[in-house]
């Protein structure tokens, strides 16, 4: 008999050991998912993801270990942004992070519930996103970048590396939110400068060549890329058709600069990442986006390659590599 209660008071405690560790892990907080929609592709944001994570990390956070991040990606497709955004609030997530203003747009449009930090360029005031920069109000805040305002200073940088006589060009997505913007800055810029600026449209794949076959064909000197998600996913072939053609562009990402083009200038769109992952921490700790003043981006970044220059057989104007960030050999 004492044997039998002896086994009976070990198969007891064998089976508390084993129940508790459940019952604790049942009782644990479920890990916070933070939903990640960009307008590229994850082959194009190995940077950008990497400065989020560190945002996150500033923050406390770090993914796998004590948060989940979900990613979607538009890959340039503006039409796929509200459906990817519909599936990230029903999966939950606790935040949504949006990388461009059509999906900023989009995810307003989506929830009033749901806090949504954005990393985009533009007015947020003027395009209703937020009351204000320092009241957002509402469940959206964000960071802003600068490169709206930056075209005029890039139309100035290709001038200096494509002198007068010659005409200037720009390629603009006319579906991108900020276009009409864009087009404006880069048409005074051009009267400012004296210069003869032609606007070209491309919203697909064969647009952007049949764009570079028309300008070669009107002896363009030189192209300004104005900044849109569609055409940072086709960087790669952008570049191509630069080198195909034989005609100076510039870029407004660092990206295109380190992929083989010619010239960028713009904001640091890695560090415009790494503020959207703090406040996406911060909100994930329980600050409202409400409170959090919409910041700016002010790191720009001037980048030349000196391989591509040459290949065109272009001299760096002095006064141009002198105030480089970098100049890649």
């Amino acid at each position: 008999m004492l044997d039998m209660r002896r086994r009976e008071f070990i198969t007891l405690i064998g089976s508390a050991a084993v129940a508790w560790p459940l019952a604790a892990r049942a009782q644990q907080p479920a890990m916070p998912v933070i939903g990640f929609l960009s307008g590229r592709s994850p082959n194009d944001s190995v940077a950008n993801v990497a400065a989020f994570r560190q945002g996150l990390a500033e923050t406390g956070y770090v993914e796998g270990r004590n948060v989940k991040v979900e990613y979607r990606w538009a890959e340039g497709r503006y039409d796929r942004n509200p459906a990817l955004i519909a599936d990230l609030i029903h999966h939950p997530v606790a935040v949504l992070t949006v990388f461009n203003i059509a999906a900023a747009l989009a995810a307003q449009h989506a929830t009033t519930t749901v806090p949504i930090v954005f990393a985009a360029s533009g007015d947020p005031v003027k395009l209703g996103l937020v009351a204000s920069f320092n009241r957002p109000g509402g469940n959206l805040t964000g960071v802003s970048f600068l490169n709206t305002v930056l075209v005029g200073k890039q139309f100035e940088v290709l001038h200096e590396f494509v002198p007068p006589p010659a005409v200037l060009a720009m390629l603009v997505n006319p579906n991108y939110a900020n276009a009409a913007d864009i087009q404006a800055e880069a048409q005074r810029a051009a009267v400012a400068l004296g210069r003869e600026l032609i606007l070209v449209s491309a919203a697909t794949e064969s647009g952007i060549e049949s764009a570079f076959t028309t300008l070669t064909r009107q002896r363009i000197g030189g192209i300004l890329v104005g900044e849109d998600p569609f055409f940072d996913s086709q960087a790669d072939r952008i570049i191509e058709l630069a080198a195909r053609h034989a005609v100076p562009v510039l870029h407004p990402w660092r990206e295109f600069a380190s992929a083989g083009g010619l010239v960028s200038y713009g904001a640091s769109i890695t560090e415009a990442f790494r503020l959207a992952g703090i406040y996406a921490g911060r909100i994930l700790q329980g600050e409202k986006p409400a409170d959090l003043p919409v910041q700016q981006s002010t790191k720009v970044e001037l980048i030349i390659n000196l391989k591509t220059a040459r290949a065109l057989g272009l001299e760096i104007p002095p006064t141009l590599r002198a105030r480089a960030d970098e100049v890649i050999e």
